[in-house]
């Protein structure tokens, strides 16, 4: 959604590396551009007026006339302001001391809440608690049968006292709906209500009435974030109509310019809780103002790539991949598709290479990465053997003629897969090098099994008995860069770790002017 936008500020920032000192009329010169960037991506103007005023005050201050680089100095400023528009800090929803909490949608017609109402269940019920879905979309053909459809992918029970579509009342539903959840000992309760398709007095006075009869202790108001100007607009009319305590961003996936969500915390005063970023259920998370700052101006979200990381990949199969690198054994074709599945798990390819830094330059080699190339890889697997999978090198013609007519893919594909398959075998061969030279520091590392602990400690013993190596020689200890940390890679303080089993991020990955990872071959040749 804002790649419009990432795009016109790289270029302005990319003008302004390599000056020593940055005169006023550079700082000017950044300014329009900068200011013609927001408006093109549809920010509002009062918006724009008060974020480039603050970047021109704080740019023509002591912190960039006297930095050693004052071309990053401006970028940590335009972050620490883009940051400051998207509401500061992380807000999360408030849960009322005595359940249950309940949680009230409320916006236009066709923003998505039906669907955010199943997906903000499902985010509270893996979170511990047990939400009940109420529906009171009494207006909508069929928004009930849409919510218990909904409900039922999330696993969480639907109250529908009315079967809708023009029957019902749906304040007695809302009313209804908070009794049923005390009565079964739900301890948050979602009203989904009615939209229009634009303001009227009818909906706000709906909405409002439902207000007053359940009492929330959050009114959230979902705005589709690409509907530009006009969801400053609307989101203006309801609160002053109804009035919300929060904001949910939907539809974040788009290619609208997403001014949107520069623009309604700041104009509204109200925080943004969640983003939805997909059409699936588990596309749904926390806003987080200072991740979404980082990703417009083409920095990634690592934060957000290790929670998805840490929530989808099984523990038990990290642990069994780590033993095994740890006693030396080979990586094989099924140890390949296990980790290729782990990965499909976290979600789209091009969304997760997008959230590493500096990928917002390779947009050309992202698009050449398909999805789809991930069910063709495992069909050529599992049109292989056991003994085959287990034992690549036995992969001769004949056999790689038959696993191509089997997967209906060709044997160029299939050497390819292989070809990536030893790549991929020796960097997992490297890693367990690696780990069994990080010293002491190995057998401790989080949510590593005892096996796997003791084979890294057999390993550093069998290392010590062949003797000693000097740095840089071929098998040789660690380098002294990261010595001190047992060669680790340098890790930010207070971020958390990539669970075990996945490789950690080096800083500044990937380097500069290089292609994305590509480990399962999916790139294609242009």
């Amino acid at each position: 959604m804002f790649d419009t936008l990432s795009d016109r500020l790289d270029k302005v920032f990319s003008s302004l590396r390599g000056k020593g000192r940055l005169s006023d009329a550079d700082i000017d010169a950044t300014a329009r551009e900068i200011r013609i960037a927001l408006l093109e991506a549809d920010v509002a103007l009062p918006v724009v007026k008060v974020f480039i005023g603050a970047v021109k005050e704080r740019a023509r201050g002591a912190e960039v006339s006297q930095a050693l680089n004052p071309a990053q100095q401006v970028i940590k400023i335009v972050n620490e302001e883009l940051v400051g528009i998207l509401g500061g800090e992380t807000r999360l929803l408030r849960f009322a001391k005595q359940p249950p909490t309940v949680i009230m949608l409320a916006g236009l017609q066709g923003a998505g809440k039906t669907t955010l109402a199943g997906k903000l269940a499902k985010h509270l019920k893996a979170n511990g608690h047990a939400p009940l879905l109420v529906a009171c979309d009494l207006q909508r053909p069929n928004a009930v049968q849409q919510l218990q459809v909904v409900g039922g992918q999330a696993g969480v029970e639907v109250f529908a006292p009315y079967e809708g579509s023009g029957i019902g009342d749906p304040v007695d539903a809302a009313r209804r709906g908070v009794e049923q959840a005390r009565r079964m000992n739900h301890d948050v309760v979602v009203v989904d209500t009615a939209g229009r398709l634009g303001i009227d007095a009818e909906l706000m006075r709906q909405a409002a009435d439902i207000r007053d009869a359940v009492q929330p202790d959050e009114v959230l108001f979902v705005v589709d974030a690409m509907i530009g100007q006009d969801a400053v607009v609307t989101a203006q009319a309801f609160q002053e109509g109804v009035g919300f305590t929060g904001v949910v961003l939907t539809k974040l996936d788009g290619d609208a310019r997403g001014g949107a969500a520069l623009s309604v915390r700041h104009l509204t005063g109200q925080p943004i809780l969640f983003a939805s970023t997909g059409e699936k259920l588990g596309d749904f998370d926390v806003f987080h103002p200072e991740r979404m700052a980082s990703r417009i101006l083409g920095m990634g979200d690592v934060l957000t790539l290790i929670e998805q990381a840490e929530k989808s990949f099984d523990q038990d199969t990290a642990e069994r991949m780590a033993g095994k690198m740890m006693e030396g054994k080979d990586f094989d074709l099924e140890d390949f598709l296990e980790q290729m599945l782990q990965v499909k798990k976290m979600g789209s390819l091009t969304s997760l290479l997008g959230m590493l830094p500096g990928m917002g330059q390779m947009k050309d080699a992202l698009a050449q990465v398909d999805d789809k190339d991930l069910d063709r890889i495992a069909a050529i697997i599992r049109s292989m053997t056991p003994q085959e999978r287990r034992t690549p090198k036995v992969l001769n013609g004949s056999r790689r003629m038959r696993i191509a007519k089997g997967s209906g893919v060709t044997v160029t594909e299939v050497n390819n897969l292989v070809d990536r398959f030893y790549e991929a075998q020796k960097m997992m061969k490297q890693m367990g090098g690696m780990a069994g030279m990080m010293g002491g520091g190995m057998p401790g590392m989080p949510g590593m099994g005892r096996k796997a602990q003791r084979a890294s400690k057999k390993g550093q013993q069998s290392q010590g008995k062949k003797g000693k190596k000097g740095p840089g020689r071929a098998g040789g200890g660690p380098s002294k860069v990261g010595s001190k940390n047992g060669g680790a890679l340098p890790q930010q303080p207070g971020s958390p770790q990539l669970p075990q089993g996945f490789p950690q991020l080096p800083q500044g990955f990937p380097p500069a002017g290089q292609q994305p990872p590509d480990p399962f071959g999916l790139r294609r040749p242009r």
